[in-house]
């Protein structure tokens, strides 16, 4: 069984951080400066490294009180299905417990991983959002 070491650190190395978002094919990675500014302006950051690879990142932007949005969540494709992603939204979940509201917005692929979570649908709400990318058609 491999050992993977979590962190709570927004300082992500470049290079690592780079190589998860491109592996994810997530549009996000072409701006590369923003993307790690943007992580280090976030409420936290859980990362999962095996040795001194980056294998997960997941990250929380919230108003410190009553509200935490869970925008990013990705693993290395090799790493799927070994439990890091469930043990990231974990430690995200758990710091943010007494909040009123836990918010994350699924890709349809996804809905079964983040309901096995705790997440449901938010009654007859529907996700809206104005997005530069091309990446969630």
């Amino acid at each position: 069984m491999i050992a993977f070491t979590y962190k709570e650190d927004r300082d992500v190395p470049y290079d690592e951080l780079m190589a998860l978002y491109r592996a994810n094919e997530w549009s996000s990675a072409e701006k590369g400066e923003t993307l790690q500014a943007a992580l280090r302006g976030s409420h936290s950051v859980v990362t999962a490294w095996r040795d001194e690879q980056l294998v997960g990142l997941g990250n929380a932007i919230s108003d410190g009180c009553l509200v935490v949005y869970y925008p990013h969540l990705l693993i290395l494709p090799e790493f799927h299905g070994q439990g890091i992603g469930a043990e990231i939204v974990r430690r995200l979940k758990q710091r943010y417990e007494s909040f009123h509201m836990q918010v994350i917005i699924a890709d349809a692929k996804t809905i079964p991983f983040y309901n096995k979570c705790g997440f449901r649908r938010a009654g007859k709400t529907e996700p809206m959002w104005i997005y530069a990318g091309n990446d969630h058609s």
